[in-house]
């Protein structure tokens, strides 16, 4: 698959924490010739400090500002990026605009089991600081998936070998653009 098959827009991955984007994102990107971008490094590079320092010091309303900043300058950019954003990214009704206006979005979706597994103790991830990681996550699956059903392609990953989601990842966006 080419770049060009995208009519250079960004290609934005959304999804809860866990389910694959970052990693899903690079091989996706090495693949089509993107640039990976990843929302939350942006906003680390842009504030020098980790996303839990700015939850802790600044709170999840000024993060939430900083990350629709962040995905505005990437989905907008001259450069079409594949961008894994941050969970809560798509959330926001601008930023989830923009997406559906000027990219093409893929939903990384995975279930709960799979999630809890993936995340762990939730260590580095500031909506799981001191709290029960599938509890969190079964709330967060009941809010947001509805939304990002919303996204233009839905793919799901399981515990599998990394080569099995990212052939179906390929196949989706393969059958997408097939079909515009």
């Amino acid at each position: 698959m080419e770049n060009s098959n995208f009519s250079q827009k960004p290609l934005v991955l959304i999804g809860t924490g866990g389910a694959g984007k970052t990693t899903i994102g690079a091989l996706l990107a090495e693949g089509l010739g993107y640039t990976y971008m990843d929302s939350d490094e942006v906003i680390i590079d842009r504030e020098q400090c980790s996303i839990s320092d700015i939850f802790a010091q600044k709170g999840e309303a000024y993060f939430r500002t900083l990350e629709k900043q962040a995905m505005q300058s990437l989905i907008i950019s001259e450069t079409p990026y594949l961008i894994g954003t941050g969970g809560g990214a798509f959330m926001n009704e601008e930023t989830r605009n923009l997406i559906k206006e000027k990219s093409l979005s893929l939903f990384i979706k995975a279930d709960i089991d799979v999630l809890v597994k993936r995340v762990g103790d939730g260590t580095g991830r500031p909506l799981f600081d001191g709290k029960d990681v599938r509890q969190v996550l079964e709330k967060l699956i009941e809010e947001r998936y509805p939304i990002y059903e919303q996204a233009d392609i839905t793919v799901e990953t399981f515990d599998e070998p990394l080569e099995e989601t990212m052939a179906r990842v390929t196949e989706a966006l393969y059958n997408y653009l097939s079909d515009a």
